[in-house]
């Protein structure tokens, strides 16, 4: 007896395939960055045929977007930012961001983030234009200040460097010490540039 002939066409998915292809993809943008990912390699991570991948996501933006997905949602983490005392609002910027690299996934998706921003130009507009308008703006409204998005810049460009130091490139001590210590070290540095 012969066995059955496969008809030609996308393997069907199974019920985990979808996020089997966002985990691959996940892992392969943050070891590899944007560019050097492929849609073909995100598919033979995951087992699967590159037409089942694009199956789901019709680009590998589409895809970077889904496996990028941050583990708090923008809106939300300026909520929390701007949620209680001005005179606290750089402990809460340090506490917030700092926390989402803390976090395994969390860890995983900034990793994949800044590297596939630093490789993208496209991907970096995206990130310039989505969190300037969902967190950037906000922060910059409430401080009601000529240079506010100067101050909120420096800001970000303070958490940037210490992210790339401790999560990207490991430089001691700063990769090592506690969390706390850290954002007590940071704390200061942001309200200075916020409101002094």
């Amino acid at each position: 007896m012969t066995a059955p002939r496969r008809t030609p066409g996308r393997r069907p998915g199974g019920p985990d395939t979808r996020g089997e292809i966002v985990q691959a993809a996940r892992e392969s943008f943050a070891d590899k960055g944007f560019s050097a990912t492929s849609i073909r390699a995100v598919a033979r991570q995951a087992g699967v045929d590159a037409a089942l991948v694009h199956h789901y996501f019709d680009s590998k933006d589409e895809l970077f977007i889904e496996a990028m997905a941050i583990p708090v949602d923008p809106r939300q983490i300026a909520a929390q930012i701007l949620d209680g005392p001005r005179e606290e609002i750089g402990r809460r910027v340090a506490t917030v961001f700092l926390g989402i690299w803390e976090s395994p996934e969390g860890a995983q998706r900034m990793k994949a983030l800044f590297r596939s921003i630093l490789t993208s130009d496209e991907v970096a507009r995206m990130m310039r234009e989505g969190i300037g308008q969902m967190i950037i703006q906000p922060i910059s409204q409430v401080l009601d200040v000529p240079d506010a998005q100067l101050r909120v810049g420096l800001v970000a460009s303070q958490l940037v460097g210490a992210a790339i130091v401790r999560y990207l490139v490991g430089l001691e001590p700063v990769a090592s010490v506690d969390i706390e210590t850290l954002i007590d070290r940071l704390a200061p540095v942001l309200q200075q540039h916020l409101t002094g």
